[in-house]
C-alpha cells in the first residue's frame, strides 16, 4: 500500500457539475488545484453513469440559462455529440469526455479520479488536509491546502471535520415555511435509477426476472403522476427513499430501484395498453447502477437559506449566484408513497395549487451559505450547501448547483489573493467575487458589470447598422437550428390575462411609441371587448401583474375572424422614466378572453418574449419562450451598439445586445474607440444567444444560430488597421482571446463574416484588458 502527501492552495472534493465548476473557475485564477472524485467520471449525477440531464431556471423563466464554465461544457458537448439527448437516461460518455476535456486543459489543475476522501484533519478550528483512498492503485493520498471546498454531495468533508449539519425536514414553524410539514422529520428525498431503450427494428420481448417487482395496477401511473411519457426512457419518478437512509442504506436502496426499474419497463412493454404498441420494437439498452441522489446531509453555513428568502424582494449583497426551479419537494417514499411529487400528481397544470405555491424565482444566493461556520477554510457547493430542506427542493437542481460551484471556486480564490479567510469575503471582498464572476460569464440579477481594468468600458461605441424593432408576425421566420419548440393545441387562447414585453428606447432623443397593433382571432361569432395595458416593466422577469406604472389603457374590440387590431397608445419618451439614451422594457397586457387566440410569432425576436398570469397578481413565462404577433410604430432601436458595453451580458432590465439589420450584408462590426490609444493584451466576447430553453431540448451537433461562426477582431493602431484574431467555424456564444502580443490602439473593431444560421450579427457583451 502506498502513502503520498500533496501540497495545493486549494483541493476541491467532489467532481460532480459544483466541483468541477469551482475547481476550474479556481485553477483559471492562478491557483494550485487538486479536484479529487471518487468516480472513474466526472459530472456527478449528469454523468454517463447516472445520466441525470442539467437543468435549472431556465424551465420557468425567459433568458435565465446558466452561465459560466457550464455553458461552455453544454456548447462544448453538442457540438460534438452525435446522440440527442432528453431529461432522463441519455447522457452519454461524450458528456463525460466533454469535462475531461476542459480538466486536461486547464492549466493549474490536477485531477484525482477513483479517490474517495476517507479522513479530514483540523488544527486549531481549520482543516489542513484531507486524504483520499485510491482503491485502483492501492494508494492513500494526504492533500494539504489552504482552502477545501466539499462538494461531495453527502457533505463528507464538513461531517468528517465536526461541522454541524441537518437531516430530514424542519417542522413549518422553525422559520415560517409553508411548504414545511407540521412535524419534524428524518426524511429526505428520494435516489432514483435510470434507463435508456433502443430500437432494433423488429419485434423483441423483454422477460421479467423473479426477484424484480411486477406491477399491474394503471392507477398506479395514470393516478398518481407517474406517467410513463417517453417510451425512450427515464424516469425521475422512479424514487425511493424513507423508510431508507439515502447514505446509510445506499446499497439497498440501489437494490430496490434495479427491482423496481425493470418492473417499471415491464409494465411499459408487456401490459401497459398506452405503450405496448410504441415498445414493441424497442430493448433495454442500458439500466444505472449508480443512483443519482436529491438529498443527505445539509452543511449548516454562515446564513442559511431558507423558503422566505426564495420570495424576498431584497437583493442579497453577498448574491454571488441565481435560482429559478420550483421548490420540487419530492413526496416521501417515493414509488412507495400513494403519489409523486406534487405538481406531477396534479398534471402540471401551472394553475394548479402546488405549481402556484412552488414557483418561485429568479432569485439570488448569497455567498454566506457556501461558507461553513464551524471550520475557518470550508466553502461548499452543491446540495449540500446552506439550506433548510424545502429551500433545497429549489437549488439541488444542477445547473443552479454548478453556478454555486463557481462562485465557491471564485470566492476561494479571491479569499487566498487578498490573503484574507473564507469567512471574511463577504464583508471584505465580496465586489472582487462578483466582479470576477461576471468577468468569467456567470450572470447575477442584481449585480451590473463594473469592472475598472475593463478598457471597453470607457470607449465610445458604434456599429455597421442596428436592426429596427417593428414587432414580429406570424409569417416570420426564426433560424433555431432544430431547436425543439413545444406547443401544445388551442395554448394561444387568452385563457388567462397574457403580457408582451416590447423594448423601447429611451433618452432625449427616442421617437417614444405611437401605436401598437396586436393580431387576434376570434373564434366567436360576435365581436370581443378585451381591456388592454401598456405599462413599465422593471426587467423581463416583473412578474407583477400590476407594475405600478401604467402608460396607456384602452378597450380592443375584436370583430369575429382574424384581425390586427390597432391601438393608438401615443406614449412619448418623456412618460418612459429614463432621461438618458438607452433602452427599457414596455409591457403590453390582454385581458383574458378564452375564445379568443392572441397569434404567436414565427419567431422569437430577441429579448421579446411574453408571460401569463398564473395566479391573481403574478405572472409565469408563456410557452417556453414565445413572442406574440405583435407591431409597434414607429420602429425603436431596441439593439443599440452601447449595448455591449452595458455591463450585462443578457437581457435583464434591457435588452442588452447589439444586433445588426438582417437586411443588410456580413461584414457587419461594431467598434470601440478611445480618445488616447489603449494597451490591449485580451478580448472577451459573449455572442447572442438564445438562453431560452434547457440544454435538453438542444439537438446533436447543434450550434447556437445567433453565434457568430466566423469573425474578426481588428486593432487601429498607427493610423492603420491589423487583425489581431481570426476565428473561423466558431460554435460557443463566449469567447476569451489573449493576444498573440499587445498592441496598442486607438479602435478595436469586431467583424462578423458569418454566423450559424441568423441572418444578424449579434453581440452581448465585449470587454478589453
Amino acid at each position: 500500500m502506498k502513502h503520498a502527501i500533496e501540497t495545493y492552495d486549494i483541493v476541491v472534493c467532489g467532481g460532480g457539475l459544483a466541483g468541477f465548476t469551482a475547481a476550474v473557475a479556481a485553477a483559471r485564477m492562478g491557483h494550485q488545484v487538486c479536484l479529487v472524485q471518487d468516480r472513474p467520471v466526472l459530472g456527478g449525477n449528469s454523468s454517463s453513469e447516472v445520466r441525470v440531464v442539467p437543468r435549472g431556471s431556465t424551465t420557468y423563466h425567459a433568458y435565465a440559462r446558466e452561465g459560466g464554465v457550464l455553458a461552455e461544457l453544454m456548447a462544448g458537448e453538442r457540438l460534438r455529440n452525435h446522440e440527442p439527448i432528453f431529461e432522463n437516461g441519455w447522457a452519454n460518455s461524450v458528456w463525460d469526455l466533454a469535462l475531461y476535456d476542459v480538466a486536461q486543459r486547464t492549466e493549474n489543475l490536477t485531477l484525482l479520479l477513483n479517490t474517495a476522501v476517507r479522513d479530514v484533519e483540523v488544527t486549531d478550528g481549520a482543516i489542513t488536509s484531507v486524504t483520499g483512498w485510491t482503491v485502483s492503485a492501492e494508494k492513500d493520498t494526504e492533500l494539504r491546502a489552504r482552502v477545501f471546498l466539499d462538494c461531495t454531495g453527502d457533505g463528507v468533508v464538513a461531517a468528517l471535520a465536526g461541522c454541524e449539519f441537518r437531516v430530514g425536514e424542519e417542522a413549518r414553524a422553525e422559520f415560517d415555511e409553508p411548504h414545511a410539514p407540521l412535524v419534524a422529520s428524518e426524511h429526505t428525498m428520494g435516489n432514483s435509477l435510470h434507463f435508456k431503450t433502443k430500437d432494433v427494428g423488429h419485434p423483441v420481448e423483454f422477460e421479467l426476472p423473479d426477484w424484480a417487482v411486477e406491477y399491474t395496477d394503471p392507477a398506479f401511473f395514470y393516478e398518481q403522476g407517474r406517467r410513463p411519457y417517453d417510451v425512450r426512457g427515464g424516469f425521475w419518478w422512479i424514487e425511493l427513499g424513507a423508510p431508507w437512509n439515502s447514505i446509510d442504506d445506499a446499497e439497498v436502496l440501489r437494490h430496490e430501484l434495479t427491482r423496481h426499474t425493470l418492473g417499471v419497463w415491464d409494465w411499459m412493454k408487456n401490459k401497459d395498453p398506452h405503450t405496448r404498441d410504441a415498445t414493441r420494437n424497442l430493448a433495454l439498452d442500458w439500466l444505472g447502477q449508480v443512483p443519482g441522489k436529491r438529498e443527505s446531509r445539509r452543511i449548516i453555513g454562515m446564513h442559511l437559506l431558507t423558503e422566505q428568502d426564495l420570495f424576498r424582494t431584497e437583493p442579497f449583497a453577498d448574491e454571488i449566484a441565481y435560482g429559478g426551479w420550483n421548490i420540487d419537494l419530492h413526496t416521501v417514499g417515493g414509488l412507495l408513497a400513494g403519489s409523486s411529487e406534487p405538481t406531477a400528481a396534479e398534471g402540471y397544470d401551472p394553475h394548479a395549487t402546488a405549481a402556484v405555491a412552488g414557483y418561485v424565482g429568479p432569485f439570488g444566493i448569497p455567498l454566506r451559505s457556501l461558507i461553513a461556520k464551524d471550520v475557518t477554510n470550508l466553502l461548499m457547493a452543491g446540495r449540500n450547501v446552506s439550506a433548510t430542506h424545502v429551500a433545497l427542493g429549489s437549488v439541488r437542481v444542477q445547473s443552479t448547483t454548478a453556478i454555486m460551484g463557481q462562485a465557491a471556486g471564485t470566492a476561494a480564490a479571491v479569499a487566498l489573493t487578498r490573503g484574507i479567510g473564507v469567512q471574511d469575503v463577504p464583508a471584505a471582498a465580496i465586489v472582487d467575487v462578483q466582479q470576477q464572476l461576471l468577468k468569467d460569464g456567470c450572470f447575477l440579477p442584481n449585480v451590473t458589470g463594473a469592472d475598472s481594468d475593463d478598457l471597453a468600458r470607457t470607449a465610445t461605441v458604434t456599429a455597421s447598422s442596428h436592426a429596427p424593432y417593428l414587432g414580429a408576425s406570424p409569417g416570420d421566420r426564426w433560424v433555431d437550428g432544430g431547436l425543439e419548440e413545444k406547443v401544445r393545441p388551442g395554448a394561444d387562447f387568452l385563457t388567462a390575462l397574457r403580457g408582451q414585453w416590447i423594448p423601447v428606447e429611451t433618452g432625449p432623443d427616442a421617437p417614444g411609441l405611437a401605436t401598437v397593433s396586436v393580431l387576434l382571432r376570434n373564434h366567436t361569432a360576435e365581436p370581443v371587448a378585451i381591456p388592454a395595458q401598456l405599462q413599465r416593466a422593471d426587467h423581463i422577469w416583473d412578474y407583477r401583474v400590476e407594475t405600478g406604472v401604467a402608460l396607456a389603457k384602452t378597450t380592443l374590440e375584436v370583430p369575429p375572424g382574424e384581425h390586427w387590431i390597432g391601438w393608438d397608445v401615443a406614449v412619448e419618451a418623456g412618460a418612459l422614466g429614463d432621461p438618458d439614451p438607452g433602452d427599457r422594457y414596455l409591457r403590453l397586457d390582454l385581458a383574458a378572453a378564452p375564445d379568443v387566440e392572441w397569434v404567436r410569432a414565427g419567431r422569437i425576436l430577441p429579448g421579446a418574449v411574453s408571460a401569463f398570469e398564473m395566479t391573481p397578481g403574478r405572472m409565469r413565462r408563456f410557452g417556453d419562450g414565445v413572442t406574440m404577433s405583435h407591431r409597434v410604430q414607429p420602429a425603436q432601436r431596441a439593439y443599440p451598439a452601447e449595448s455591449v458595453v452595458s455591463g450585462v451580458a443578457r437581457p435583464h432590465a434591457a435588452t442588452n445586445l447589439w444586433r445588426s439589420d438582417p437586411g443588410h450584408p456580413f461584414g457587419q462590426w461594431v467598434e470601440l474607440a478611445w480618445d488616447a490609444p489603449q494597451r490591449i493584451g485580451a478580448v472577451h466576447v459573449t455572442f447572442a444567444g438564445h438562453l431560452l430553453r434547457e440544454y435538453d431540448r438542444t439537438p446533436p451537433l447543434w450550434a447556437d444560430p445567433q453565434t457568430a461562426r466566423d469573425y474578426t477582431v481588428r486593432a487601429l493602431v498607427d493610423g492603420a488597421w491589423q487583425d489581431v484574431v481570426t476565428v473561423r467555424g466558431n460554435g460557443h456564444q463566449r469567447r476569451v482571446h489573449e493576444l498573440a502580443g499587445p498592441v496598442t490602439a486607438s479602435r478595436l473593431r469586431l467583424v462578423v463574416h458569418a454566423t450559424n444560421g441568423d441572418p444578424s450579427a449579434a453581440v452581448y457583451e465585449i470587454r478589453c484588458y
